[in-house]
């Protein structure tokens, strides 16, 4: 039997890799300066497979991706599969197209550039916690630029079909691409909190995905939404 645990439990745990020591006490001063947040430190792929191999494992991992020994872009797959129910921040200063894409491919919820500001760090861990899924406003259009060029010739070359999405669904899933919160899209399209995740769990079935990040990408590069 998995581990069973609620990731909105307060405080909420997180697990924050970074090598860099002046980034990761900033970063950690950032997440935990509201009191809702444990930090638990560390600044490899080594030390954070010891930390998640700990029980109670951390709600949120906020992760740099060019670690001393590796990717952490397997480290996210890994968790995806093993704990899925682990949400995954990315904070990184790298911007180019291809790291955004294998991250959010990889499964991570968030998007952030590390000259974000101590607040945006702090709102973006809480977003994911509940849901959202913050991505900065220039690696939103690295996402659009590669939806426009991929979306036609991926849709050409589709080895399945994506069962049709109700509207209701596509009203979701924008509000998902938006890196809006279960919360708020329920408010804004007049629904019940609790109805939002029942929809969200078709969404991923039909798109044949298990994370916001994935949904994302597959709708985006099928032509089902733009940003």
């Amino acid at each position: 039997m998995g581990i069973l645990f609620s990731p909105l439990a307060l405080p909420h745990r997180v697990l924050l890799i970074e090598d860099d020591v002046p980034i990761r006490a900033r970063m950690a001063v950032a997440l935990s300066a509201h009191g809702d947040m444990v930090i638990e430190q560390v600044g490899s792929l080594a030390e954070a497979d010891i930390a998640l191999n700990r029980y109670p494992p951390p709600a949120l991992i906020v992760s740099d991706l060019g670690l001393p020994d590796g990717s952490a872009i397997g480290l996210i797959q890994n968790v995806r599969e093993r704990l899925p129910a682990i949400e995954v921040l990315v904070i990184s200063v790298l911007g180019d197209e291809t790291t955004i894409m294998a991250a959010i491919a990889a499964g991570a919820s968030g998007y952030l550039l590390k000259d974000a500001p101590h607040q945006d760090i702090h709102a973006a861990a809480v977003a994911v916690l509940g849901g959202g899924s913050p991505i900065s406003p220039s690696i939103a259009r690295h996402i659009l630029v590669r939806a426009r060029s991929d979306a036609k010739p991926k849709a050409r070359t589709l080895n399945r079909e994506i069962p049709a999405l109700t509207p209701r669904e596509f009203d979701i899933l924008w509000g998902i691409a938006k890196g809006f919160t279960y919360g708020e899209i329920a408010e804004r399209l007049g629904l019940s909190r609790l109805t939002v995740p029942s929809h969200v769990k078709a969404i991923y079935r039909k798109l044949q995905v298990d994370n916001r990040g994935s949904a994302v990408y597959e709708a985006i590069v099928n032509g089902l939404i733009t940003l």
